[in-house]
């Protein structure tokens, strides 16, 4: 039926009123054509999927300092928004962020937390580019490189949730979920901000509808064709050789600074020159060819004069013919939705200025970063995947060397999360409670926090136990607290508890444990005569569906042994060094994999903290072949801060609240913030060194390092491992 004109009003019949009433009465939808004539709704033409909804996530929750990343200087610099201390370090000004996390609580925390008040200091964010997951094939996993095999690493538990979010019911759940993050970023913008959205065939419909209600058809600027080879088998149909990259604005204005470039029908033109009348001669002659003999001849007769044209080029199309990655190219990661630096860097000179604060809400290897840093830009990058945070992590330390060692101005970058608080926000209570039944609704949440996380460890639960809360395959179970970290303290008492019981076997289930208690606890407990195993909770156990089909795996905590190695000569002076690093983890059965392994095909598993090349030959024989010889092939990554607790992390919550918690809801937008200490301090990455693809070469030493004057120091020492998962120790030193 035609939508009547907004100035008629539609009568219905009564047949219409009697069957509308009963479908109400009876709980059904109502047709779709009733739509347009029973409500007034001036749009047009509008994207709908099952469950649509304006509404967002308002969740407002403190941000996590994991790391503060700022290779030293050689000297200071003049005062400045860089402004930098006598050690060489930024102390003033934007710190780039890289954020791991869901972008959806990241977005929301962004917008209405404290850090919006540093963004808008910063001049507000004036641009996003954003590659979504928008191929229904793509996934989370990885190859990665030991021993000269390469690995298969299958997502974790967390990123195949994202992904079964994303499109679970297919293109509905995709929409739904970009959608959402498109409001919250558009609140997040500057209103001379512009956004580019990547995607391909599959979507492009879908995110074009979007954008236009969500920012407004008449705030469409550009769709880009990013145009690259990439030939495939040949079927029914022309080769799909392109992406599409949207381009919408905020507002009416925004930043555009004009591109130029020569193509390849006029590099001859630029090359060759042409001639244009002067002095007494005819004027706008225009001669390509000034070898020719009449040219020539024109040319001596000093009436014309040879014009080079301007190398610049013309203005840059909508149509960008930039290559796929070359597989030998420096700027390679080997990730797979890995974008080429000249795209992003198009884009980015193109709608942004030196200053500017852009965004990347979904930044795999961290190419929008890398390359906002290379000009002068100042960025936020997140991503959902540890590997990706990771593996941005050290690019960008590679971008800090690099221009370190050209003398240019780079920035500090942190890494956060929002780790611990989300613990939190699963125990956050109403604010109007009594005391007597805040402290019973506490203790039940609690009780069901802890149910929860046995059921996803298959653990049985003790009834009318004091301490330990379950048990599994003849191993007593207790469940650390969620707020804290467990320590020495802890461990002894369940120690204590498990002789009282004359239990010799106890598994510590926990979020976190402090550092440098794996070693002591291991040592103590053996002392005693107790087996006991400290396991680490993993994020996903707040995941209904993933408890229910058995998927947690949680992890043994890893070990870390490092020696400090004093100067015999200077007293003040001292290095340290990796001396040991051991994990436990296990990614696919032995015999399954044996099992369904094709003759004449090999696998590579993770079992038993051990990579193991499977093969089968093509009788059927099984042999296998043990990768990771040494400890040292289990470490990607490893930094040190020489003086760990000289910097304490400092929170901005909202006044009147702890840590991490509102006035009771989390719906609440905070506008008044107070900083707080949590306990904790952040990790200063003052030396590092890593594997790349290019070199695999890993330092165990570091260079050595002087204090300013004599005392007892802590040495803090985080290893990541090559499945990106990090581990800190602290280590005791004495100078002087």
């Amino acid at each position: 039926m035609a939508r009547p004109p907004s100035s008629e009003r539609y009568e219905l019949s009564e047949k219409e009123k009697r069957d509308l009433t009963a479908l109400i009465q009876a709980g059904k939808p109502l047709p779709e054509r009733y739509r347009f004539l029973l409500f007034d709704d001036k749009r047009e033409v509008e994207l709908t999927w099952a469950g649509k909804t304006r509404d967002v996530c308002t969740a407002v929750l403190p941000f996590q300092t994991l790391e503060h990343i700022d290779e030293p200087r050689k000297e200071a610099k003049a005062a400045d928004e860089l402004a930098i201390d006598t050690g060489g370090r930024q102390v003033k000004g934007w710190t780039n962020k890289l954020i791991w996390g869901d972008n959806k609580l990241i977005l929301s925390s962004l917008k209405s937390g404290a850090l919006r008040r540093q963004i808008e200091d910063a001049g507000g964010l004036k641009l996003i580019y954003i590659d979504p997951p928008f191929d229904v094939g793509a996934d989370f996993s990885m190859d990665i490189e030991i021993g000269g095999e390469t690995f298969h690493k299958e997502p974790n538990i967390l990123e195949q949730i994202a992904y079964r979010d994303t499109w679970g019911r297919g293109a509905d759940s995709f929409i739904a979920m970009i959608y959402e993050r498109l409001i919250l970023m558009k609140d997040l913008m500057a209103e001379d901000a512009g956004i580019y959205v990547h995607c391909d065939w599959r979507v492009n419909s879908f995110i074009r509808l979007a954008l236009d209600e969500i920012f407004g058809s008449n705030r469409f600027n550009n769709e880009i064709v990013w145009h690259y080879e990439k030939w495939t088998a040949s079927s029914k149909m022309l080769q799909k050789n392109h992406d599409c990259i949207l381009h919408f604005t905020k507002g009416p204005s925004w930043t555009f600074n004009e591109r130029r470039e020569i193509t390849e029908n006029l590099k001859d033109k630029y090359e060759k020159g042409y001639l244009i009348g002067g002095g007494g001669g005819s004027t706008g002659l225009v001669v390509y060819d000034k070898d020719n003999p009449k040219v020539r001849e024109m040319i001596a007769s000093g009436k014309y004069k040879v014009v080079y044209a301007d190398t610049t080029g013309k203005p840059i199309s909508d149509v960008w013919r930039i290559p796929f990655i070359n597989p030998v190219a420096s700027e390679r990661l080997d990730y797979p939705t890995q974008k080429p630096q000249a795209l992003i860097e198009r884009i980015i000179l193109a709608s942004s200025n030196p200053g500017d604060l852009v965004a990347d809400f979904f930044c795999g290897s961290g190419t929008t970063a890398a390359v906002a840093e290379k000009l002068g830009r100042k960025w936020i990058a997140t991503d959902l995947g540890k590997f990706g945070i990771h593996t941005t992590r050290k690019r960008l330390i590679g971008v800090q060397r690099e221009l370190k060692a050209t003398g240019k101005d780079f920035r500090a970058f942190e890494v956060l999360n929002l780790g611990r608080y989300e613990r939190q926000a699963y125990l956050n209570l109403p604010g109007n409670l009594t005391a007597k039944k805040k402290a019973d609704a506490l203790a039940r949440k609690e009780r069901e926090f802890r149910d929860l996380i046995l059921r996803a460890y298959r653990a049985a639960p003790l009834e009318n136990e004091p301490f330990f809360h379950g048990q599994h395959a003849g191993r007593l179970v207790v469940v650390g607290p969620i707020n804290l970290p467990v320590g020495r303290l802890f461990i002894d008492e369940v120690i204590v508890e498990c002789r009282k019981r004359g239990a010799s076997r106890a598994d510590v289930l926990a979020f976190e444990f402090e550092m440098s208690l794996g070693a002591f606890a291991s040592e103590e407990a053996k002392r005693r005569g107790i087996d006991l195993a400290l396991k680490t909770i993993p994020p996903e156990v707040f995941d209904k569906r993933a408890v229910d089909k058995g998927q947690v795996r949680f992890a043994d905590v890893a070990y870390i042994e490092a020696t400090p190695r004093y100067d015999k000569k200077d007293k003040l002076t001292v290095a340290l060094e990796l001396t040991d690093f051991s994990v436990y983890y296990s990614q696919g059965f032995v015999d399954a994999v044996t099992a369904e392994l094709k003759e004449g095909k090999s696998e590579v598993v993770c079992h038993a903290g051990k990579l193991i090349k499977i093969n089968k030959d093509k009788q059927g024989i099984v042999t296998q072949e043990i990768l990771t010889k040494k400890w040292t092939d289990w470490v990607d990554y490893w930094a040190v801060d020489f003086n760990y607790e000289s910097r304490k992390e400092i929170i901005k919550v909202e006044k009147g609240t702890g840590i991490g918690g509102s006035k009771g809801t989390l719906d609440l937008v905070p506008s008044e913030f107070e900083e707080q200490w949590t306990g904790n301090y952040i990790f200063e990455n003052e030396w590092q060194s890593f594997r790349t693809r290019q070199s695999r070469d890993l330092e165990l030493k570091t260079v050595a390092h002087t204090y300013a004057k004599p005392g007892r120091y802590t040495v803090a020492i985080k290893v990541i491992d090559i499945f990106g998962n990090d581990t800190m120790t602290l280590v005791p030193v004495t100078v002087g």
